[in-house]
């Protein structure tokens, strides 16, 4: 990519965040200064939980095994019999010798001693998901999973709250999946019109903006803003918002990306009572982040009924490329009401669109919809996410449960390493740091005009802002040091807000990013002085 001028700039801000960040890659890589490339812009963690990979791999040799006890003719092998495996599995397991194994004899008898399943059911349905050798069956999660990854929910994201036999889960290809399929049967199942209000919290992650501008949707998104001086906390009087009934939904990203800040005890009580005022409000909560914060509460406890749950394993335990999410839902819930509420030409027409699938159409649970509406009605029957996918979740999940203990010693791995990230940029960048009990430190905003009035003064500050576009930074910090930001605007945050994630480089790195940004906006008031 050739150096960018000042159209280019103006043309580029029409662009989404990631997009922005795509077109500074190949600058950065070609900088001026032959510096190392460094793109902290995007959330991709470079950490993985590997006690879970290794357990995956352990029961897919197992699996091949156990086909072959039906068939077994070169390279083609047969089917798995329930009747006995987990006790060939346990004798297939060597603990003595394998860490890995060990593992999964604790997790046989977690299952046994504290979820009480049936453990020949469960190490089929284990054997079965991870060779995928069956459609997904249930569609919408298999039996066992739905129970495992309800546990590991409550215990992760709930707060004590005890809601795992009333959530239904729906686990798709990520949590973008999850948010594509919800707007979809939003909209399709009528909860959602084109001049709806809906509300976001920003900043957020940019689809929630981008997606209810679309043609597709075409609704009048409502701010309730997190601000800086507010340490990035959404204020009650915001939430207050949520009373009015003509908002019909809000979205939500708890912790918050880019601000990296949890709701803390107000905001929650707040929303508890705009749900009082306004009960038909749909709230739908990305949680993906919560484990980065301790003692994590989800607006899902607070507000059941009224929210649906997206999930997702990716960042946590390393699993961008496998695309596991979920979607929780409780039994009794807005949604189900309000499509039953609908006017009768509404329900006709959505009766007459799931008659394709099921044979009582106006029964079925928006949960199902969902299912059925992410593949476009006529391949349900072959829908849900992959058998090996579901297993992974469970498996991540597992490697938290088995621990039985508050403090699980991966989580606190993780959250460790982003810390020390975190305290390095900001120390470097003398930037202030936010230590609060909700800030999860997974990305960090960094206010380019507040950093340039610390720096060199007011009139600096000024001359930044006037003179230049807002992505004008970012690119020359890509073109001349080899870095790669985010533009906070793409999320909703103000002009000069520059997005860093704590989560892709090596930790020594973000020492040297700090060191990158101050030295470029030195040069900025080098140009700014001979200008005087």
């Amino acid at each position: 990519m050739d150096k960018i001028n000042k159209n280019d700039e103006k043309q580029l801000e029409h662009l989404g965040a990631f997009e922005i960040s795509n077109k500074m890659l190949s600058l950065a890589q070609k900088n001026e200064k032959n510096n190392i490339f460094l793109n902290a812009g995007r959330g991709n963690p470079n950490w993985i939980n590997k006690k879970a990979r290794l357990a995956f791999t352990r029961i897919v040799e197992f699996g091949v095994l156990e086909s072959e006890r039906t068939m077994k003719d070169g390279d083609l092998a047969g089917y798995t019999e329930k009747d006995g495996i987990r006790e060939r599995f346990e004798t297939f397991l060597d603990p003595d010798k394998n860490e890995t194994d060990q593992f999964l004899m604790n997790v046989l008898s977690y299952i046994k001693d504290e979820l009480h399943l049936d453990r020949d059911e469960v190490v089929k349905e284990f054997v079965d998901g991870v060779i995928g050798n069956n459609y997904p069956v249930p569609s919408r999660i298999l039996k066992n999973s739905e129970t495992i990854i309800n546990h590991y929910l409550q215990s992760v994201l709930y707060h004590g709250e005890d809601l795992e036999n009333e959530t239904q889960l729906f686990p798709t290809e990520g949590g973008t999946a999850a948010i594509v399929y919800i707007f979809n049967s939003l909209k399709e199942n009528k909860l959602i019109k084109p001049g709806d209000k809906i509300a976001l919290n920003t900043p957020i992650f940019t689809p929630y903006i981008q997606i209810p501008a679309l043609n597709d949707y075409e609704m009048v998104e409502i701010d309730l803003g997190s601000k800086e001086e507010n340490n990035w906390e959404v204020s009650p009087k915001e939430i207050d918002k949520l009373q009015d009934p003509d908002i019909k939904a809000f979205f939500i990203v708890n912790p918050s990306n880019p601000g990296s800040k949890a709701f803390d005890q107000k905001a929650l009580n707040e929303i508890k009572k705009a749900v009082a005022k306004n009960p038909n409000l749909m709230i739908i909560t990305d949680d993906v982040y919560g484990t980065f914060v301790d003692d994590f509460q989800t607006v899902y406890s607070v507000a059941p009924k009224n929210t649906l749950l997206v999930y997702s394993y990716s960042k946590l335990f390393g699993a961008t490329g496998w695309r596991l999410g979920v979607i929780g839902v409780s039994k009794d819930n807005v949604f189900d009401k309000l499509i039953a509420a609908l006017p009768q030409a509404d329900k006709q027409a959505l009766e007459k669109r799931y008659s394709l699938v099921v044979l009582e159409p106006e029964k079925m649970k928006f949960i199902d919809r969902m299912v059925a509406d992410s593949r476009s009605i006529g391949l349900y029957h072959t829908s849900g996410l992959s058998t090996p996918q579901q297993i992974m979740e469970v498996l991540f999940s597992l490697t938290h449960l088995v621990e039985k203990t508050k403090n699980d010693p991966y989580i606190a791995a993780s959250n460790k390493l982003i810390d020390k990230r975190y305290d390095d940029l900001h120390k470097a960048l003398t930037y202030p740091e936010d230590n609060s009990e909700t800030s999860a430190k997974y990305y960090s905003i960094i206010d380019i005009y507040e950093l340039a009035e610390k720096r060199h003064g007011k009139a600096f500050r000024e001359y930044l802002a006037d003179n230049f576009e807002q992505v004008d930074f970012l690119l020359k910090l890509a073109e001349k040091n080899g870095v790669v930001l985010m533009d906070g605007v793409g999320f909703g945050a103000a002009p000069g807000d520059l997005r860093v994630s704590e989560a892709n480089l090596p930790t020594e790195d973000y020492h040297l990013i700090g060191r990158q940004v101050l030295e470029l906006l030195d040069e900025y008031y080098k140009t700014f002085e001979a200008q005087k």
